[in-house]
């Protein structure tokens, strides 16, 4: 098990950026793959961003395709999400997931895949 905590979050205009955080403890954090998932009000929680174990492949949702970038740091139990070009859909409490992965090198898209998750930070762009 993998302990999941996010910081980040905040208002921003449209237009704006972001940067979320996830800090994870334990010692085996290279061993999980990684995602961002989000859930707006009334609606499903929903994939954004994931990322390999060694960091080395990256994915997206086409809805944050080309504005948001994972990342993640294995030497600091770290991930990030840069949120650029931020847009007022963007709006939702965003949540730091991990699965813990064989080295498959699969992506996982939904939240059932993930075994482990952060308590979520509130982003909210206003227009």
């Amino acid at each position: 098990q993998v302990q999941l905590v996010e910081s980040g979050g905040g208002l921003v205009q449209a237009g704006g950026s972001l940067r979320l955080s996830c800090a994870a403890s334990g010692r085996t954090f290279s061993s999980y793959a990684m995602g961002w998932f989000r859930q707006a009000p009334g609606k499903e929680r929903e994939f954004v961003a994931g990322i390999t174990r060694s960091g080395g492949r990256t994915y997206y949702a086409d809805s944050v395709k080309g504005r948001f970038t994972i990342s993640r740091d294995n030497a600091k139990n770290t991930v990030l999400l840069q949120m650029n070009s931020l847009k007022p859909e963007d709006t939702a409490v965003y949540y730091c997931a991990a699965r813990w992965d064989r080295d498959s090198g699969r992506y996982y898209y939904t939240g059932p895949q993930y075994d482990n998750w952060g308590q979520g930070t509130q982003v909210t762009v206003s227009s």
